[in-house]
């Protein structure tokens, strides 16, 4: 017996589909340039990410160096912060030359889905071009072609190295100070993760919604004024308005609501990440009254 799929196991397959659509485009055949690209990006992301994890350690270095003064030669503080600005500054540098290295990258991607988007709709059928929703599907090409660039950067940059920055920061955790403050921060960081994948599953209903309504004023919008004669000759330009006026109600409801929704998401955000640093900072202040810990290793 075949059941029918449910609705968000389409979404997700659709979802899940453009992320394999988009994957090529990483990497792509014949193209060495775009494939260098590609690598040099992903070294100037490694860059950045070694850069904004030293950086920490060298401040610890720096307050333990003023906290606790002796004979240390002046060249060594003056060395050590001008180590810490060069870092800060390379963890920013490389992350935005990393942007700029992966740009052509993602324009031709957007360029050549649009082209083929557009060579689509040239094949569709008489009877789709008659419905005249213009607006609406301009606005869903717009769409569309703007988030490419947000999926493929999500997709080289963001997963992998994300996960990797954590384990790394743990381990650093781990062989400073011991495995509980390793633990905490792993736990701060899955408990940010699981509530963050809930509540965005929750309220991208709102985000739909707010997609499709305002498809659906622009439609209306644009579709009314390519008629403009239509409109004119029967004295509708009212009706158009009232019909205008609904979409954007509707788009209206829609965007406070994932407004709202937006903003519980990033209170609950906020909170998980204060009670790990919480947690962190009790666990570090009792070590540094103990003696096992230096002022460096609470900072």
């Amino acid at each position: 017996m075949n059941l029918p799929a449910s609705p968000n196991g389409a979404r997700r397959s659709v979802g899940w589909g453009a992320l394999r659509d988009l994957a090529p485009h990483l990497w792509p055949a014949g193209n060495p340039g775009a494939r260098g690209r590609v690598l040099l990006a992903i070294a100037l992301l490694t860059g950045a990410k070694l850069a904004t994890v030293f950086v920490p350690l060298l401040f610890k270095r720096l307050v333990d160096l003023f906290a606790t003064p002796h004979d240390t030669p002046i060249v060594l503080p003056i060395a050590l912060v001008v180590g810490y600005g060069v870092l800060r500054v390379a963890a920013i540098a490389f992350a935005e030359l990393r942007d700029a290295v992966f740009a052509k990258v993602a324009q031709r991607a957007i360029r050549t889905v649009a082209l083929k988007t557009f060579r689509h709709l040239h094949s569709l059928s008489l009877a789709f071009h008659l419905e005249r929703q213009t607006g609406g599907l301009s606005r869903a090409i717009e769409r569309g072609t703007n988030g490419i660039d947000t999926l493929l950067t999500f997709m080289l940059f963001n997963i992998v190295p994300t996960l990797v920055e954590i384990a790394l920061v743990c381990g650093i955790l781990w062989a400073f100070f011991d495995i509980s403050y390793a633990a905490v921060t792993l736990l701060c960081v899955i408990g940010y993760i699981a509530y963050t994948l809930s509540i965005t599953e929750w309220r991208i209903k709102y985000r739909r919604q707010m997609n499709e309504t305002d498809q659906e004023a622009n439609t209306r919008a644009i579709d009314s004024l390519l008629n403009y004669e239509t409109v004119k000759h029967f004295g509708n330009e009212q009706y158009e308005a009232n019909r205008f006026d609904q979409a954007l109600a509707r788009y209206e409801r829609a965007s406070v609501a994932s407004k709202s929704s937006l903003s519980l998401l990033n209170i609950g955000q906020a909170g998980i990440i204060g009670i790990g640093l919480a947690v962190l900072m009790l666990m570090a202040g009792r070590g540094v009254i103990a003696g096992r810990l230096t002022v460096g290793d609470f900072v």
